[in-house]
């Protein structure tokens, strides 16, 4: 009879753990045909005529994600170039893409220069400011990183990740 209780929970922690397993997997799997499908239709629309700075973050951005660099620096550039003064109000994100793409590749100086263009478009970009400092991190330079986290938490006192690294930069400076 204990025999047979133990059996039943075992089977059951085993459903549970599948269930969840395979719940993990269909929506992975449905997210990754929901981006593929959109890449595709963005390339498709983008070879066929000309696209607003959207369709080329997007584009982007997906390329960014499958590591297809240079790809997506060129598509970034592209957006970039045809911003007109009606997209200067997302154009912060663009920047921050590309930086991002930079970083990536370990370009460290380029990526510096993209994320404080993300910066100046919108000086409370605690994302692009996260960024900046890890840049200057990755080029140990250490006073402007801490500097830029202390920056970053002025908008977002609770931003964990800049309270972190704040902290042990201060611990480092202070040696």
């Amino acid at each position: 009879m204990m025999n047979n209780k133990l059996a039943l929970i075992y089977l059951s922690i085993l459903v549970t753990l599948l269930v969840f397993i395979a719940v993990g997997v269909f929506r992975q799997v449905f997210k990754t045909h929901r981006r593929e499908r959109s890449f595709s239709n963005l390339r498709r629309k983008l070879e066929k005529k000309k696209g607003n700075i959207q369709d080329y973050y997007t584009l982007a951005s997906i390329y960014s994600e499958k590591k297809l660099y240079s790809q997506a620096i060129r598509l970034f550039q592209k957006a970039i170039k045809i911003a007109t003064d009606d997209d200067k109000d997302h154009i912060f994100l663009i920047y921050n893409g590309l930086g991002y793409t930079y970083f990536a590749q370990e370009q460290y100086d380029l990526a510096i220069r993209q994320y404080k263009e993300a910066i100046k478009y919108k000086p409370d970009y605690v994302k692009a400011l996260n960024n900046l400092a890890h840049a200057y991190e990755k080029k140990t330079l250490i006073a402007q990183a801490l500097e830029t986290y202390e920056e970053t938490l002025k908008y977002d006192s609770g931003n964990v990740v800049a309270k972190r690294r704040a902290e042990s930069l201060r611990r480092l400076v202070s040696v």
